[in-house]
């Protein structure tokens, strides 16, 4: 019985960010699978040629705690959302638009990484998009991509949270 439980209670929480992702208006095309679309990924790539690093001023530090602040508000929003993102092991691409809001997410799951359904993945990923907006703003478009792993197991709180 717990188990039906915990399946409607998953169920009903994708159902949720479904219509969250169409009532925002998001599309597919924001989060994809790298490999999924190449030409739409060459062209964010070729689109937004500033990184992360360069829009902190060539501060490790600074980016990366945005960085990890951004990993730590995925997981918080999963939490909120009731999305089980615990194992989830991905290579991922960030592309923000210059006010900061997430312009894409294109990722891939690495080998080691809990087997899910990941067009559930993506429909989180484009929830989140809705609502987040990291606190830098550059020019131009700019991007990072890294390595992120759930749980995070951040050390301390981070700086937003101070």
């Amino acid at each position: 019985m717990n188990l039906f439980r915990t399946y409607i209670k998953q169920s009903i929480t994708l159902l949720l960010l479904t219509f969250a992702v169409l009532s925002f208006g998001q599309s597919n095309d924001q989060v994809f699978m790298i490999g999924e679309k190449e030409k739409a990924y060459e062209r964010l790539v070729g689109q937004c040629t500033d990184i992360l690093l360069g829009v902190c001023d060539n501060s490790m530090e600074t980016a990366y705690d945005k960085w990890s602040t951004m990993l730590y508000d995925i997981e918080k929003y999963a939490e909120k959302s009731e999305f089980d993102i615990k194992g989830i092991k991905i290579w991922i691409n960030v592309f923000w638009n210059p006010d900061g809001t997430v312009k894409n997410i294109i990722y891939y799951p690495k080998p080691n990484s809990k087997n899910m359904n990941f067009d559930d993945l993506s429909l989180f990923f484009s929830s989140f998009i809705a609502e987040y907006q990291l606190d830098l703003s550059n020019s131009t478009c700019f991007s990072h991509y890294g390595s992120a792993s759930f749980p995070t197991f951040a050390k301390g709180i981070p700086a937003q949270e101070k």
